[in-house]
């Protein structure tokens, strides 16, 4: 698990690969991530946008931005947190990922920035 406290936001990242969606024979990689996004601060919080940078060890690296999670903007109260599961194909058995949330505080309405952990993409078999 990856772990980052920011801006009083700890967020966890735990990683899963899905062989049951990945093809080795065409070099489809795939997995889960799962992400807990929890508010220690005293104000309620809106996560607003994320932007992701993905490396893959065979391929350009790529971008993807967009409002909210999953087609979510959570509002997290103080000492809750929102967890969500999204996924990531590779076209090599090796990547990575990271990247930025961008909250507003619904007390102040000053926007901020989290970053996210950096990750590891990597089929278990590699690990050997």
């Amino acid at each position: 698990m990856d772990t980052r406290i920011q801006e009083e936001i700890k967020i966890n990242v735990k990683v899963n690969f899905r062989p049951d969606l990945s093809d080795f024979n065409t070099n489809n990689f795939f997995f889960n991530y799962v992400i807990d996004i929890a508010n220690t601060s005293n104000e309620s919080v809106q996560l607003i946008s994320r932007r992701w940078e993905i490396f893959d060890s065979l391929h350009d690296s790529s971008i993807v931005e967009g409002m909210g999670v999953v087609g979510e903007q959570p509002i997290i109260h103080p000492g809750k947190s929102f967890d969500y599961m999204s996924g990531c194909e590779l076209f090599s058995d090796l990547g990575s990922m990271k990247g930025k949330y961008r909250f507003i505080s619904l007390t102040t309405g000053k926007f901020f920035n989290v970053d996210i952990p950096e990750f590891q993409l990597v089929i278990p078999t590699r690990l050997n």
